[in-house]
C-alpha cells in the first residue's frame, strides 16, 4: 500500500491494508553472536552493531536461512541485548556460536489492532472478508501452517458485537500449471463453519483461554480447507497419486476438471490410510517405474493409447498433422512476432524474481507462484505499452505518406489499436493448437519406427490400469461408505422449473430469459468452439503430467469402444450414423 499503483488498485476493490513485519525487515548492521549458551543463554552480543538504533523491545531478530527468530525483550546497548527465551534450535545455535558471528535481519513489531477493528466493523456491516490464512504464497504440495489472524477476526467480531453470527466459508484454490499462461484452476467452496458461542465466551476471557479458543477454531478451519484442497506430504507422492488417478477407470468416461480434483483428493485420503499396505506399496513402485519408462520414451501417459493404429494409417496421420502444424505456425506467426518482446521480457523478469524469492524463502520449492505473479504484472504493463508503440509507429508512417488523406491517417492507427488485441489473441490460440499438434507427433513417430516397443508399452499400461482399478475397488468401500466402482460421481438431480414456479414469484421470466441468453452467448463465444481443430482437445490437467485423454464410448450392445484420436472418433460416429440410416431405410421399406 506504500506504492501508489498498488494503493490505487487496492482501494478499487475495497482492500483492507495489512502491513507485515517481513515487508519492513532491514539488514542488521554488523554481526551478532551468542558468547555463552550455557551460563548466559539470553544475552546476544553484537560486533559493530547499532542495537539502540535498529531494535526495540518486542522487535525480532531473524537469522539466515530462516533458521530462527529471536524476540527482543531489552536493548542494553549498541552491542548487547536480551532475548525472550533460550535458543534450542540446533541450526540457530550453529549460526550464533560460530567464530565471527552471523548476519541477521531486524524485524519490527507491528500492532495490528487497527486492522482488526476495521475488519470487525466490516463484518458487523454485513460485508465479506477474503483472507489467505497461510500468510503468503508458495508452490508446495501441502498447506503451510495457518496463521491465527483469521480466528481473531471471527471471534473478535462476535465478541465485540453480540448477536453477530460470523460464518467462515473454506475456499480451495487448485491450480494446474499455475505458472503457465492460460492454465486452468478449480475453485471449490466447502460447507460454512458455524462458530460455537462457547468459543466466543472463551475468547472474551483473554490469556490462555483466548489462545485455546483460537487454536480450536484454527484446527477446524485447517481441516475444512483440507477438504477442498489436495495435500500430499511431498511432490513424488502427488505424482504417484495423479498417475494412479489417470490409470484408474471408474466409469469409463472422461472426467470434468472439478471431478479430477475431487478424485485426486479421494486418492490422497485412501493413500494416507493404506500407504503401508503391501498392495499399495507394490502399486507405488509400479507407477514410479511406469513413469520412468514414459520419460525414457519421451511420451506422456495420455499419448500411449494413441500409438495403436495401423502402420500405414500412422504414416498418413503423421504427414497430415505435420501439414496442420505448418498451417497453425503460419497463422500464429504475426502475433508471435508482435508479442515476442513482451513474452521474452516477462519470462526473464519473472525468472529473476523467482530466483531471488527462492533464495530468501524456506517454504518455496521452485517459486512458481512468483513466476506467475511477475508474468502477470509485467504483462499488464508491457502489453498496452507495446500496443501503443505499434500504433504510434503506424501513425508516424501514415504521416510520412503523402498519398494518404488526413482522415485515413487518423483511421489507420485507430484500426491498428483496435485490431491488435484480436490479432494477438487469435495468434495465441493458433499457437496453442499448434503446440498440441506438435506434442501428438511423438507417439506417432514412436509407433512408426518401433511398433514392438509401443505395443509393449501399451500392454504395461493396460496391466497397470487393471491392477490399480482392482486395488482401489477393494480398498474404496473401506474408506468411503458410499463408494461405487460403477458410479464414482453421482450427478445431482436438478428439477426443471415449471411455469407455475415462475408465476409464484420465485423467479421472473426476465431473469430466466437473461440466464438463457447468457448461457447461449457463453457457448457461442467460447474460444474452444471457435479455434479447436479437433473434437477432442488435449489439455494438461496436472501439475506435472498430462491428463489421460482416452475417450470411452459404450455402444448399445454394451461393448466398450475406445477412440484415441480425432480421426478414430469421427470414424466411430460415421459408422454409427451409417447403421442408423440403414435401420431407418429398412423400417421405411417395411412400412
Amino acid at each position: 500500500m506504500r506504492q501508489k499503483a498498488i494503493r490505487f488498485f487496492a482501494n478499487m476493490v475495497h482492500a483492507i491494508p495489512v502491513e507485515r513485519p517481513q515487508d519492513l525487515a532491514e539488514a542488521g548492521k554488523g554481526r551478532i553472536q551468542l558468547l555463552n549458551s550455557k551460563t548466559d543463554p539470553l544475552r546476544i552480543t553484537g560486533i559493530d552493531t547499532k542495537f539502540t538504533q535498529q531494535l526495540r523491545p518486542t522487535d525480532s531478530i531473524v537469522l539466515p536461512r530462516s533458521s530462527g527468530k529471536l524476540q527482543v525483550t531489552k536493548v542494553i546497548s549498541d552491542t548487547e541485548l536480551l532475548i525472550s527465551e533460550q535458543i534450542k534450535d540446533r541450526r540457530a545455535l550453529e549460526f550464533l556460536v560460530k567464530e565471527g558471528g552471523t548476519a541477521y535481519k531486524c524485524l519490527p513489531h507491528i500492532d495490528q489492532d487497527t486492522v482488526y477493528e476495521r475488519v470487525y466493523s466490516e463484518l458487523n456491516n454485513g460485508q465479506c472478508i477474503t483472507i489467505f490464512p497461510e500468510g503468503g504464497s508458495h508452490d508446495r504440495v501441502e498447506m503451510l501452517p495457518l496463521k491465527a489472524g483469521v480466528t481473531i477476526m471471527a471471534l473478535g467480531a462476535m465478541a465485540k458485537y453480540p448477536g453477530l453470527d460470523v460464518k467462515i466459508v473454506p475456499c480451495g484454490l487448485n491450480y494446474f500449471h499455475a505458472h503457465k499462461f492460460r492454465s486452468r484452476a478449480v475453485i471449490e467452496f466447502g460447507k460454512p463453519i458455524t462458530i460455537s458461542p462457547d468459543l466466543v465466551e472463551q475468547f472474551k476471557k483473554g490469556g490462555q483461554a483466548k489462545r485455546e479458543a483460537c487454536s480450536s477454531l484454527l484446527d477446524t478451519i485447517f481441516y475444512a480447507l483440507k477438504s477442498v484442497t489436495v495435500n500430499t506430504p511431498n511432490e513424488q507422492t502427488l505424482m504417484v497419486i495423479q498417475a494412479a488417478r489417470r490409470l484408474y477407470k471408474p466409469a469409463h468416461r472422461r472426467l470434468h476438471i472439478a471431478q479430477v480434483v475431487d478424485l485426486n483428493r479421494r486418492f490422497v485420503i485412501g493413500y494416507n490410510l493404506y500407504k503401508d499396505d503391501p498392495r499399495v506399496i507394490d502399486l507405488q513402485q509400479k507407477v514410479l517405474a511406469y513413469n520412468q519408462l514414459l520419460k525414457y520414451n519421451g511420451l506422456k501417459d495420455h499419448q500411449v493409447p494413441e500409438i495403436t493404429i495401423r502402420k500405414w494409417r500412422t504414416f498418413f496421420l503423421l504427414c497430415y498433422r505435420i501439414m496442420i502444424l505448418t498451417v497453425w505456425g503460419l497463422l500464429s506467426f504475426p502475433g508471435s512476432i508482435l508479442n515476442l518482446p513482451i513474452v521474452t521480457t516477462a519470462k526473464l523478469i519473472s525468472m529473476k524474481k523467482a530466483k531471488e524469492a527462492l533464495a530468501s524463502s524456506s517454504v518455496k520449492v521452485r517459486a512458481r507462484d512468483v513466476l506467475a505473479t511477475w508474468k502477470l504484472l509485467v504483462g499488464l504493463v508491457l502489453i498496452p505499452s507495446f500496443y501503443g508503440l505499434y500504433t504510434l509507429v503506424i501513425f508516424w508512417l501514415c504521416l510520412k505518406a503523402d498519398y494518404i488523406s488526413w482522415p485515413q491517417k487518423i483511421l489507420f492507427p485507430a484500426i491498428t489499436w483496435t485490431l491488435l488485441p484480436f490479432v494477438s489473441y487469435a495468434s495465441m490460440r493458433f499457437a496453442e493448437n499448434g503446440i498440441e499438434v506438435f506434442k501428438s507427433l511423438r507417439p506417432l513417430y514412436v509407433a512408426l519406427i518401433d511398433p514392438d516397443s509401443s505395443a509393449h508399452l501399451r500392454e504395461i499400461r493396460e496391466k497397470l490400469s487393471e491392477d490399480i482399478t482392482k486395488v482401489i475397488n477393494e480398498i474404496g468401500p473401506l474408506v468411503f461408505s458410499d463408494f461405487d466402482p460403477n458410479n464414482v460421481f453421482r450427478s445431482d438431480s436438478t428439477s426443471k422449473e415449471s411455469v407455475s414456479e415462475l408465476g409464484s414469484g420465485g423467479r421472473t421470466f426476465s431473469q430466466v430469459a437473461n440466464e438463457f441468453l447468457t448461457g447461449t452467448a457463453k457457448v457461442l463465444m467460447d474460444d474452444t468452439n471457435i479455434f479447436n481443430w479437433t473434437r477432442q482437445e488435449v489439455e494438461d490437467l496436472t501439475a506435472s503430467e498430462s491428463e489421460d485423454d482416452l475417450l470411452y464410448l459404450l455402444d448399445k450392445e454394451g461393448s466398450l469402444q475406445t477412440t484415441t484420436s480425432a480421426s478414430e472418433t469421427e470414424n466411430f460416429y460415421s459408422e454409427k450414423r451409417r447403421r442408423n440410416r440403414s435401420k431407418s431405410s429398412r423400417r421405411a421399406k417395411l412400412a
